[in-house]
Order: structure tokens, then C-alpha cells, then sequence
């Protein structure tokens, strides 16, 4: 089966701490890399990560807070030093366009590649990305400013060939493309041999969902169902819920309850308000409610 990872660069909120970098992740599926926001200190989290700067396809920006974008225009400048050529895409927020043309040209002059900037609607459900492998959607969210979420979800592969099958019935190459798509094979006696002899079923498509920053959705489940993975924001533990609703956030419990409406895989935990020393509290409540629950952690690399 084909990579599809999650690289946590970043998993803190606003305020800056010793503890954690600001929001950042790079997902990898089939040796592509795209970025999800890009806070302050992103590029050198991508060297301790040892994430190839050159691979990364695209960068997808969930809203214009500083922390989930000031890292940008660094990483952009670096990629310039290091002798980029291909494109770079940004999808962001279409009041991010002009910003981000004036700091480019003022600190960026010379780039030998272009950034590509997609204006995104962050109140829209839709595909904005969409290559051989995979689609990338945007999911609406609620914050204080207009925000979205990023669904990645891998296309389904064909079905595996059955080796020992093919040399059983002597089926030449040139037709095996045919019996992957779901042709059977007629032997030269006139046998019909169905494809489901033929072939084994393909491992199930992955899927990606990320929610960062966004206050408590009840109906939020049904854009996220059966997802493999989903990262949904937990900055407050339980016993801040108050905080959570003045500032537009979520507590550990309200990501998890997301998580067990929408039948996901596992729920991963992220962008954690410094008021708290440690996440283990986050975590416990979170597996109350959806025991498959992680935190997340500069480093950690999560397979969806």
C-alpha cells in the first residue's frame, strides 16, 4: 500500500510556548507533499522533520490568524535560496492575495518560481484540488473570522492481480490493465474465468480530514464521515468550556464527540492553548467519549 502520512510540524494555538510550534502539518500520499497552514517557525520544524522543501506541491492556509500563516512568506523566501523551479500553489482565503503579493514582492524579489495563489470559499463544501491519486475538499468551520477545514481523500485503486492466477491460465501482460479494470478471461478452450478469480479486492481508499480552528459543530459529523483520520482542534480541556465559547474554540470532548458521530478511524488532537502544562488531560477526556484518541506532537508522524 501506497504512503499516505500525516507529519505533525506544529501543534500549538496563538500563543508562543516552549513546548510547542504553531499550526503546521505536511500530509504525504504517493511521495506528494502538501502543506495544511504554515505558522511561524514552520521551515525549521520541515528540517527537523527532514521533509524534503522541493516535494511540497501546495499549501493549503485554513484562516488568516497569524499563528496558521506567519510562516509563510519565510518558507516561500527559503524555497527562493534553495533553487526552486516548479510551482508552488497556495490555497487561502481570498483577503490573503493581496497581503501576500505585497510581502512577496517587497522580500521576494527574483524568485525563479511561481506562487500560484487559488482564492478559496470557506463557506463552501467543495473540491478545489483534484490529481490522479487523490481530491482535496474544503470543509466550512466556525471561528471568529471565516475559516475551513481540508479533506483529503485517496481515489480508489484498482483490484490486485492474482499472480498464481495469471500463470495458471497463461494470461499474456497485455491483458492484465483489462483484467484489473474487470474483464474475465477466456481461455483458448472457451472457459469463461470470472475476474473474481483473478484478482484479490483493493485495499480500501484513505481519507484525511483537518479541522483547525473551529468552535463545537453538531452538524459538522456529516462532512467528516468514516473518515480514516481526523485532527479536530482541541485547544480547552472540559473544564474551560466557557473559554472555548468565547474564543470560537473546542474542548478535547467536543472533538471527540465529532469523532464518534462520524464513525471515524481515530481522532488526533491538536492546537492546545498554553494555559495548560501538559496534554494528558485533553487526552482522558477525549477517550472517554472516543477511546481511539491521540495527541499530537511535534515530530509525530501518524499513518491515516
Amino acid at each position: 500500500m501506497e504512503p499516505f502520512k500525516v507529519h505533525i510540524l506544529g501543534c500549538g494555538s496563538a500563543l508562543p510556548t516552549l513546548q510547542h510550534n504553531a499550526s503546521s502539518q505536511i500530509v504525504e500520499l504517493r511521495e506528494k507533499l502538501f502543506m495544511i497552514d504554515c505558522g511561524e517557525g514552520t521551515q525549521i520544524q520541515l528540517r527537523k522533520s527532514h521533509v524534503h522543501f522541493s516535494k511540497i506541491i501546495a499549501v493549503f492556509i485554513s484562516h488568516l490568524h497569524g499563528d496558521h500563516c506567519f510562516g509563510l512568506p519565510g518558507m516561500i523566501s527559503t524555497f527562493g535560496m534553495t533553487g526552486r523551479t516548479a510551482p508552488l500553489h497556495i490555497y487561502a482565503p481570498a483577503d490573503f492575495e493581496p497581503i501576500l503579493s505585497q510581502t512577496l514582492n517587497f522580500f521576494c524579489q527574483g524568485l525563479e518560481f511561481k506562487v500560484v495563489f487559488h482564492a478559496v470559499n470557506t463557506k463552501q463544501n467543495k473540491v478545489i484540488y483534484e490529481d490522479k491519486s487523490l481530491t482535496i475538499e474544503t470543509i466550512p468551520l466556525q471561528h471568529r473570522i471565516d475559516c475551513c477545514g481540508y479533506l483529503f481523500r485517496e481515489k480508489p485503486t484498482l483490484p490486485h492481480i492474482r499472480r498464481d492466477m495469471i500463470d495458471f491460465y497463461h494470461i499474456p501482460i497485455s491483458q492484465i490493465n483489462n483484467i484489473k479494470a474487470g474483464a474475465d478471461w477466456v481461455t483458448q478452450d472457451g472457459d469463461v474465468i470470472p475476474n473474481s478469480r483473478l484478482t484479490t479486492p483493493a485495499a480500501p481508499a484513505r481519507s484525511y480530514a483537518y479541522c483547525s480552528d473551529t468552535r463545537y459543530i453538531k452538524t459538522l459529523y456529516n462532512l467528516v464521515k468514516n473518515v480514516s483520520t481526523l485532527y479536530h482542534e482541541s485547544t480547552y480541556a472540559a473544564q474551560d468550556a466557557d473559554r472555548a465559547r468565547l474564543y470560537w474554540h473546542s474542548t478535547s470532548e467536543q472533538a471527540a464527540l465529532v469523532a464518534r458521530d462520524a464513525s471515524v478511524g481515530k481522532l488526533l488532537l491538536g492546537h492546545y492553548s498554553a494555559r495548560y502544562g501538559n496534554e494528558q488531560q485533553l487526552l482522558e477526556e477525549a477517550k472517554e467519549i472516543f477511546p481511539n484518541s491521540f495527541l499530537t506532537q511535534e515530530g509525530a508522524i501518524f499513518d491515516i
